[in-house]
């Protein structure tokens, strides 16, 4: 078996985030099929965001775990980060070093300028 592409080179935080969303707008979507697709190539290149223990090793996940661990992350999450920007209704975050398409709360790239969540 070929080595993973993540082995090759590792993978950009915002590019494995914005290849999950892709994926979770596209299993509830039409495009049911193309999101399993999506999935499996996802899970064998190894491009989902890995998680640490509580050692600092890293694990691979699969898309139903990642999932699961991002449960404030809607099937929609992406087409309203779209959206959002479409209106440029740009807040700017409150810790500037976090620059995740996964922030909840405060951090939510979907927050509105009166602190509610789109």
């Amino acid at each position: 078996m070929a080595e993973p592409l993540s082995a090759q080179r590792p993978v950009p935080l915002a590019e494995s985030e914005l290849y999950f969303l892709i994926a979770r707008y596209l299993s509830e979507g039409w495009c049911r099929r193309a999101a399993q697709v999506l999935v499996q190539e996802l899970e064998q290149c190894q491009l989902l965001r890995k998680r640490l223990d509580w050692e600092g090793n890293q694990h691979n996940r699969n898309h139903e775990e990642f999932v699961l661990s991002s449960k404030h992350v809607a099937p929609d999450h992406l087409l309203q980060i779209c959206q959002r920007k479409k209106k440029k209704k740009e807040i700017p975050p409150s810790i500037s070093r976090v620059a995740s398409l996964f922030g909840a709360g405060r951090q939510s790239l979907l927050l509105t300028a009166k602190g509610d969540l789109i």
